[in-house]
């Protein structure tokens, strides 16, 4: 594998941003930044051999310091949202920071994706790790709890790529991490990603209310839009929907281990890609709130639906909700969630 260390900018504050690109033996490349424990790009090859990138970023620092839409980035301390920023913990009342309407959104104001974290790389025959770490202070957007976090980014000869999260705490805190890229199989972008086809391995979703606020209610994808059980283009039913697809899905689970999430393939480029996870939810998203006003890479405009997100997680919202997994991590216990991507040129089988 050839590994490349460069700087990839300064900071306002006039911090380095480190940048590690790795190609592996297929020319399939991963470019990370420890801005955020982020991943700027992933490039694999069409069904002609032409390399192009498959996810959306910027192309410098500046970018990812302005960015909202969270490209690429690690997102903590708790994915997606609670309902009005409200926790509630042995009695003790916590109020989060509120950046989504009421609500609280992706870890806050000021979270994990604009954090610089500590990097370190290490080397093998068939594969390369970068471990990235972060310790979040006791009140940071205030959560409870002194939390140190360990994202491992794992990219394989095989053309895997592994992301596997950890965490500690000194006080019960919740925790529900995640990787949060946009793809788009088109290649560097070229068009939006209805025709993209998607096959999600969930029957049930958590249902939510328009401030996309779960009500705590678990109902069957079949008889409604939100099917996914086959294979379909993701613009298919899209229109039926308010702005698009952003939904937790309930994972159907065979095993305590990795457990399929959903498959995602372009028939027009080839480029396809599985995502597995050890998490009980997907979120799937649509770039909904794209809205040409970014700038990103190599000069493109980012529009409605450019980019898909296929994010495993815990549930939504899951501190107001008993009968969702739980997500409150007690001191002397060890978080663990392991994402894989593997990449393929055709279906995935």
């Amino acid at each position: 594998m050839i590994v490349n260390q460069f700087m990839f900018g300064k900071t306002d504050n006039g911090e380095d941003v480190e940048a590690i690109e790795i190609t592996n033996a297929n020319k399939l490349e991963i470019l990370l930044i420890n801005y955020g424990a982020s991943l700027v790009y992933i490039k694999t090859p069409d069904i002609n051999g032409k390399i192009e990138e498959i996810t959306l970023g910027y192309d410098d620092i500046k970018g990812y310091e302005r960015d909202s839409v969270y490209f690429g980035a690690t997102i903590g301390r708790c994915a997606n949202r609670i309902g009005k920023g409200e926790l509630l913990i042995d009695g003790e009342k916590y109020q989060l920071n509120c950046n989504n309407g009421e609500n609280h959104l992706h870890g806050g104001k000021n979270s994990f994706n604009k954090k610089l974290w500590n990097s370190e790389i290490i080397k093998e025959e068939n594969e390369t790790k970068v471990i990235y770490k972060y310790k979040s202070e006791d009140g940071e957007e205030n959560y409870p709890g002194n939390l140190n976090i360990v994202v491992e980014y794992r990219f394989t000869d095989s053309n895997e790529l592994f992301i596997n999260f950890s965490a500690e705490s000194d006080k019960k805190t919740p925790v529900n991490l995640t990787h949060h890229s946009y793809f788009n199989l088109s290649g560097n972008a070229k068009q939006n990603i209805l025709d993209h086809t998607v096959m999600i391995n969930s029957h049930e979703f958590t249902e939510m209310n328009e401030e996309l606020i779960p009500t705590g209610e678990i109902k069957s994808v079949y008889g409604t839009d939100l099917d996914f059980t086959s294979p379909r283009q993701a613009g298919e039913r899209i229109e039926n929907l308010r702005e698009g697809y952003d939904h937790n899905y309930v994972i159907n689970k065979n095993s305590d281990g990795l457990n399929l999430g959903a498959k995602v393939y372009h028939k027009e480029s080839g480029r396809a890609f599985e995502i597995w996870t050890t998490e009980p939810g997907l979120q799937f998203y649509t770039g909904n709130f794209l809205d040409g006003s970014i700038s990103g890479r190599m000069g493109k405009t980012y529009f409605k639906h450019y980019g898909l997100c296929l994010e495993p997680q815990k549930f939504p919202d899951a501190v107001h909700h008993s009968n969702f997994p739980d997500v409150i991590l007690n001191p002397g216990e060890t978080y663990h969630h392991q994402i894989k991507f593997r990449f393929c040129i055709a279906e995935c089988k």
